[in-house]
């Protein structure tokens, strides 16, 4: 049994109900549910008489360094079997990584620690290492993110990592760890035991700098399927830098974030290498970037090559226009592999729209999931955007959020959503204004197929 509440205010009875519950949950999740240090005491005798339970998450929540040594009890117990242990902005500190140190160190079953967004600072990640190293710690997968860390952190990150065979995936986005560290960390990854398939190091202060070196983890770390450096001032000479790690045979990225990077069209041409011959490369987001027009029909050629395979591709506020529309339509009218398609805060308008249509109908096409948020849109297009959600029947969520459908636009999308043929199962629509009677039409149409979901 599992037990997932979020958001919910504790009173005395429903917390007493609820320690009844979870003493034969396999899973508990309390996120934001208001629990502080004394709560933990309970959660800890909860942990001690359930050996059944393998997975924990209390994240924003008030515990504390206080709460976390009442809860590390429980986990020390011999009886606890926990996996997965997320304590993400919890107000802790530095204080509370030794106790953390001592359940890493005893506890070979705990494979998962999440503890991002909590002040714990170098020193106390520092303490955390030296609980990995531990030869009984089997962890796969460490969150440090928002931890503020600084750059002497990786000389015991390194220490750890060289130590550790189990880590898999290694979260350090949001720390001032800057090019020399990020350099020095990617030294350590590529001499490390351990097989690492994610790393994330986004908003790091990382520019074209440490780019060579994060190539060379790509080159040598087969392993490594999951790579983000989004927010980072990277360039386009940083990202060529990259794409040579990218394109080398070793490397079988299959996710790649680089959103906010100051890229242009000139990184498209690389880009689009990568997408075209990188058959592992499924996702790429590209958000925030200005690439404009030149740029994303750069990409939807490389999206038309029969070797690529990528099936996200997240283009948003990347200067679009109705300009490009044309390549994107000609590109979904021979990609059959792409599946989700982040469109939103580009200037495509109506037309753009129209032009959409073609490839979206295309047989080829199998997309399910289109964004279209603040595109410039209006009721105008809307018989369009009709006609393809009831037309395609593989599509089932449609994001028109911020577009200037009012009620004219929103009768012709509820008229396709009562179609047998739509298959929607979410549209989103937020900040779209409309009537009180379309308000009644649309959650009458909600109630009446429940497999839709609108959010607005």
């Amino acid at each position: 049994m599992e037990l997932d509440i979020q958001c919910e205010e504790m009173n005395p009875a429903r917390w007493a109900e609820l320690l009844s519950i979870m003493k034969t949950c396999k899973a508990i999740r309390l996120d934001d549910c208001s629990l502080s240090s004394s709560d933990c005491k309970d959660l800890s005798s909860v942990i001690n008489a359930n050996p059944s339970l393998t997975e924990l998450k209390l994240n924003n929540n008030e515990l504390g360094d206080a709460g976390i040594e009442y809860l590390c009890k429980g986990l020390l117990t011999p009886s606890c079997s926990l996996e997965k242990l997320w304590l993400q902005n919890c107000n802790l500190t530095s204080a509370s990584c030794e106790t953390l140190r001592s359940v890493l160190s005893a506890q070979p079953s705990l494979t998962e620690l999440h503890v991002g967004d909590n002040r714990l600072g170098t020193d106390g990640v520092k303490v955390l290492c030296q609980g990995l190293m531990n030869p009984s710690c089997k962890l796969r997968k460490l969150q440090l993110e928002y931890c503020e860390l600084t750059a002497d952190i990786v000389e015991d990150l390194n220490a750890a990592l060289q130590t550790q065979p189990s880590l898999k995936e290694l979260s350090l986005s949001n720390n001032t760890l800057g090019d020399t560290a990020v350099k020095q960390l990617c030294r350590g990854l590529v001499e490390a035991r351990c097989d690492l398939e994610l790393l994330h190091l986004e908003n790091c202060g990382i520019t074209s700098d440490s780019c060579r070196d994060i190539s060379a983890v790509l080159s040598n770390k087969s392993s490594l399927i999951d790579l983000s450096v989004g927010d980072n001032k990277i360039g386009d000479s940083g990202l060529a830098l990259l794409c040579q790690g990218l394109l080398h045979p070793n490397c079988k990225i299959q996710k790649l974030w680089l959103w906010d990077c100051d890229l242009t069209n000139v990184s498209c041409k690389e880009l689009s290498r990568v997408i075209s011959t990188k058959e592992t490369l499924i996702e790429i987001s590209l958000i925030d970037n200005n690439l404009r027009d030149a740029g994303m029909e750069m990409l939807c050629q490389a999206l038309k090559d029969p070797r690529a395979q990528l099936q996200e591709l997240w283009v948003r506020e990347c200067g679009l226009t109705t300009a490009c529309c044309k390549a994107v339509s000609s590109a979904l009218s021979v990609n059959k592999h792409l599946k989700i398609l982040h469109m939103g805060e580009n200037k495509l308008g109506d037309a753009g729209v129209e032009l959409l249509r073609e490839g979206l109908l295309h047989p080829n096409c199998n997309l399910q999931s289109l964004w279209l948020g603040n595109c410039d849109l209006t009721a105008d297009c809307c018989t369009t955007l009709a006609t393809i959600m009831v037309s395609k029947q593989c599509l089932t969520e449609l994001d028109l959020s911020y577009n200037t459908l009012e009620d004219d636009g929103m009768r012709k999308i509820c008229e396709a959503l009562r179609n047998p043929n739509c298959k929607l199962q979410q549209l989103i629509l937020y900040d779209i204004f409309w009537s009180a009677e379309m308000d009644d039409e649309l959650r009458a149409l909600e109630e009446s197929k429940p497999e839709l979901k609108i959010i607005s």
